[in-house]
This record gives structure tokens, sequence and C-alpha cells, in this order.
């Protein structure tokens, strides 16, 4: 069962068509060849990057940043994008570019574009320098977002709302997660040194051996 929200008696129905004329074209030459890459990687590439990841973080026993992965894009990329497009039923912009499916509210490829970067910064990107990635990562959302009109694949509206999504459901997963994400950082660091690990953690004097040489030399 699917009910219709009333875009067309909003101003989002006007804002959306008017962004629709602008991206009207010429659909050819660089731009044509940005807007299918970002295309592609929004489709099949949306899968393999997601799920390429999730065996980098398997491959490092990080097993609360996996299940942060798979929980934030099950929920936010699948099951949320999916209901809301069999709920809301919203016809796409006549004559999409690219080879589309169901429901134009809200886009899958923004959605998913956005919840990735949140997903990376939260467990590949140190601290530091999480504000580049932010500001790259804003960016790369916004070509896709951009791609998804120019290609008529999507309103303007469709990819304000899937970029919403995306990223609201992998933050609000990374506040759930926080607690153990941050055991995943400390257990990453663990087996590399154990010896730094003993001193920093447990606070780790050496040997009864090396602690007698320690004396030894100062009495000495």
């Amino acid at each position: 069962m699917a009910f219709h929200v009333p875009f067309a008696r909003s101003g989002i129905e006007v804002a959306d068509r008017h962004w629709l004329t602008w991206m009207g074209g010429p659909h050819d030459g660089a731009y044509a060849a940005s807007a299918n890459v970002l295309d592609w990687f929004g489709g099949p590439l949306g899968a393999v990057v997601p799920l390429g990841l999730l065996l980098l973080l398997m491959w490092q026993r990080r097993w609360w940043s996996t299940a942060y992965l798979a929980s934030a894009y099950v929920l936010g990329n699948m099951v949320v994008v999916q209901v809301l497009k069999h709920l809301v039923d919203r016809s796409r912009p006549a004559h999409p570019l690219v080879r589309v499916d169901h429901g134009s509210f809200p886009s899958g490829h923004s959605a998913g574009t956005a919840l990735l970067v949140v997903v990376v910064g939260a467990v590949l990107v140190p601290a530091a320098r999480r504000r580049s990635w932010w500001l790259i990562g804003s960016a790369f959302t916004l070509a896709m977002m951009w791609s998804r009109t120019w290609l008529h694949a999507h309103w303007l509206s469709d990819t304000v709302a899937g970029a919403s999504i995306g990223a609201g459901a992998a933050l609000l997963l990374w506040c759930a997660f926080a607690p153990l994400l941050a055991r995943d950082h400390v257990s990453r660091r663990l087996p590399g040194n154990e010896d730094g690990v003993r001193r920093r953690h447990f606070g780790y004097v050496g040997s009864l051996e090396q602690r007698v040489d320690g004396v030894r030399n100062q009495s000495g």
C-alpha cells in the first residue's frame, strides 16, 4: 500500500522543476562521463565498496566496527530507503538517461554515498584528520546528488532526502556504537606491541631480573 506525498502542492515541486530545467543539458562531454561514472559507483560499486570494507574490518578482527557497518548499511540504505520508495511511490522525472527502479523518493545513490562517507570517517579515518575527510566526503556526496538530477533519475528533493537519511542513519548508529568502536580501536593496537601495551595499560615495570639490574646500575 502506498500513500502519495503532495509534492505538487508545495514549494518543493516548484524548486524541483526549476532545478530540473537547469539540468536540461546538453547531456554529453565531460559532464556525461562524470555523471555516468557516479551512476556506476552508486550502482554496482555501491554494493562492492561496502562489502570490501566489511571484509577488511573482519580481517582486522574489528568485530564491533563490522557490526556497525553492517547495521548502518542494512538499516539506512536498504530498509529505510526501500520502505520509503514503496510508501511514497513518487514518479521520477520524464525520460531518465539511465536505468532506474521503482520510486523516485528518496535517492538510494545519494543515501548510500552519504552513509558510506560517515561510516568510513567513523571506522577508518583518524580523529585528527576527520575535518578534511568531511569536506572531501561532502563534496563527493554533492557530486552524487548533482549526477542523479543531471541524469534525470531523481528530483532535487529526492537527493536531499536520500543524503539526509544515509548520513542520519550512520550518525545515529555511530552514537549507539561509540563505546564499542572504542574497544575496537584499543584492541587493534594491542597485538602489535605487547611490551608497550603492558607498560601503558598495566603499569608494567619490567621483569624481576630487569629491576635488579636497574638497581645495580643505579647503585654503581
